[in-house]
């Protein structure tokens, strides 16, 4: 037997390994697939005939979760894989140069592997580092405020062998979990509220709620006001009431770890700081719904935090708060497991995310019917984010009524916002919902901030005249993403960028979103190039309405925002760059430009229109 069968059996038998280790489960296939891609760098065709096999599915349908996911590669990467966050912060802090820079000392281009497998560079959307831009992940790794000189210097430690976290930081193997996660990234936790950041005794809020019946539990939530701290601000008790009611022989509790927004980062900072707090807020309201079982999707970018996870999970359950019989009331069982995430921002959507957890492609689900009643696995499933879990086990601790009196009428308690861009004291900020834009941007340094992405690209562009408007769901409603751009920005660019995230992100189910925003894009790019006339704007409104109505979920129903708030808000930058129609002919019209595809078809040029034309 020849050697390379002999890789090929060993090969084989690591994969069957993998699968069994997860129970051949094909709703643990993002994990398999993970593992696989861990170990040997890709998914082989080999490899997923040997998956197929062990699980029970088809090759297909193999391949179709590991084509879905960008971290998951069906072609050979590097041994060590750079990723360069491709944010739009990154751009304006100077990521062209890392790249060059990583790219003269490695010897490979951007979006290339090198010829001995060594090393494969290439760009990713926002990896939740925002603050301390450029970033990398450079495999689980992640690597903050990149220079060119940083980025020859580490690039020069892995070509040596030094492992990516010893390149980045001394020491590295003999720290704990926590202490690799801080010593990789900073908290930039600027200002912190009574809420979630402010002194919290250890499950103080399940200690409280586990002497409530399930009901009292959600009456508290209810009284308290809380909504939920991802966008859209649903109100948490009505999802829980929800789920307490319907029929199942199983429930279960999904906290969305998969903040995906370029410009949000809060939710890094309280995995990192307050990891109990969100982990007791899970298990308050499993007891509130009766689930047994929890699942924290952890977004890939975020795979440095999952060993501290983890050790916060095994803590908890030697204290008694989480397991078997959980502060020792019989019959109280409640677990948590940690779904990965493989690069994919439509799992930020809960159905998407649901579908993910299932082992399928991250696609979003048609509803009704809703998680609530018909979530995970057909099961009712109670699906909540990071801070929300967390403002929960506070609620319990310190009363409903004490939440509820932070903030305003309609947006109680506080709000952790994450600032970054053009400001001197970018990171996180909690404060209570209310709170001027304005001064949110004095205490981050913004002094000169000419645009501000309130909500990150989903949400909306404001300009001066809309600082004084208030951070609250009545009014500048945000996920917590806050992005300041100075008066040296430009607008359009900007505007571009973020509809080539969103064209890019789209998973590809519905045509308005698949190809709409290919089209919104393409008309930004008409704006820039000073080719737009005055039919132009109301092209771009009425595609967007059309993107927005037509939509199957929440990535297509916002992705326009970034166009329509820059044309509400920003009006005379497109005047600027629109020419008239005058008797009919649009000044932009090129005959050259409109022959252009023609000559290509016909591979010859025009006599007529092309005056250096000869036979």
């Amino acid at each position: 037997m020849n050697i390379s069968s002999l890789a090929a059996r060993r090969t084989k038998a690591d994969i069957a390994e993998i699968c069994a280790r997860l129970g051949n489960d094909p709703h643990r296939m993002l994990d398999i697939l993970l593992a696989v891609q861990d170990a040997n760098r890709w998914i082989s065709p080999e490899a997923m005939d040997a998956i197929a096999g062990a699980v029970g599915l088809t090759r297909i349908a193999v391949e179709g979760v590991a084509s879905f996911y960008s971290f998951l590669s069906l072609a050979p990467k590097g041994r060590i894989t750079i990723r360069l966050c491709d944010d739009i912060v990154d751009r304006f802090a100077g990521l062209a140069a890392v790249v060059a820079a990583f790219e003269a000392e490695l010897g490979v281009t951007l979006g290339k592997t090198s010829a001995d497998g060594a090393f494969s560079l290439e760009v990713t959307p926002c990896i939740g580092m925002c603050d301390q831009a450029p970033a990398a992940m450079i495999n689980d790794v992640v690597a903050t405020r990149l220079t060119p000189a940083r980025a020859t210097e580490i690039a020069r430690k892995l070509k040596a062998g030094v492992p990516p976290g010893e390149a980045l930081v001394a020491g590295f193997a003999a720290l704990t979990p926590y202490q690799r996660a801080k010593a990789m990234v900073d908290d930039n936790i600027r200002l912190a509220g009574p809420v979630v950041l402010g002194p919290a005794p250890k499950d103080a809020g399940l200690r409280a709620a586990v002497v409530l019946a399930p009901a009292e539990i959600i009456r508290q939530v209810e009284i308290s006001g809380l909504r939920g701290c991802g966008g859209a601000g649903y109100l948490s008790q009505r999802k829980w009431h929800f789920a307490s009611l319907a029929p199942g022989e199983k429930r279960f509790i999904f906290c969305n770890a998969d903040e995906g927004e370029p410009g949000t980062f809060k939710d890094r900072v309280i995995l990192t700081e307050r990891a109990d707090l969100v982990f007791e807020g899970m298990t308050i309201a499993s007891k509130a719904v009766n689930a047994r079982e929890g699942v924290m999707y952890l977004r890939g970018e975020y795979a440095y935090l999952k060993e501290h996870l983890e050790e916060v999970l095994a803590a908890r359950r030697a204290r008694g708060v989480l397991g078997r019989d959980i502060l020792g009331q019989p019959g109280y069982d409640f677990d948590i497991r940690i779904q990965m995430g493989a690069g994919a921002y439509i799992c930020g959507e809960e159905g998407a995310m649901i579908s993910s957890c299932e082992g399928l492609p991250g696609e979003p689900k048609t509803r009704p019917p809703f998680p609530v009643t018909r979530g995970y696995l057909g099961y009712p499933t109670v699906v909540n984010n990071v801070e929300t879990f967390a403002h929960a086990a506070r609620i319990l601790d310190l009363g409903a009524q004490w939440f509820h009196d932070i903030g305003t009428e309609h947006s109680h308690g506080t709000k952790l916002f994450s600032i970054s861009g053009d400001c001197a004291r970018p990171g996180i900020y909690e404060l209570p919902y209310g709170t001027p834009l304005r001064e949110l941007l004095a205490l981050a340094g913004a002094s000169d901030a000419a645009a501000v992405q309130v909500g990150g690209p989903s949400g909306a562009m404001v300009g001066r005249d809309s600082f004084d408007r208030r951070l609250s769901f009545e009014d500048l409603a945000t996920g917590g993403a806050v992005i300041v751009f100075n008066a040296h920005r430009n607008v359009l660019e900007i505007v571009d960028y973020y509809m080539s995230f969103f064209v890019h992100e789209s998973c590809g189910y519905c045509t308005p979103c698949r190809v709409g925003n290919v089209f919104l894009k393409k008309a930004i790019e008409k704006f820039r190039k000073g080719q737009a006339n005055d039919d132009d704007i109301q092209y771009l409104k009425d595609l967007s309405d059309t993107i927005i109505e037509t939509s199957r979920c929440g990535l297509g129903t916002t992705s326009p925002n970034p166009v329509l708030t820059s044309l509400k808000n920003f009006p005379l930058v497109y005047a600027a760059l629109t020419r008239p129609t005058v008797d009919g002919v649009k000044a932009t019209f090129s005959i050259q430009a409109a022959l252009d595809g023609a000559r290509d078809i016909a591979k010859r040029r025009s006599y007529i229109f092309d005056k250096d034309y000869s036979k």
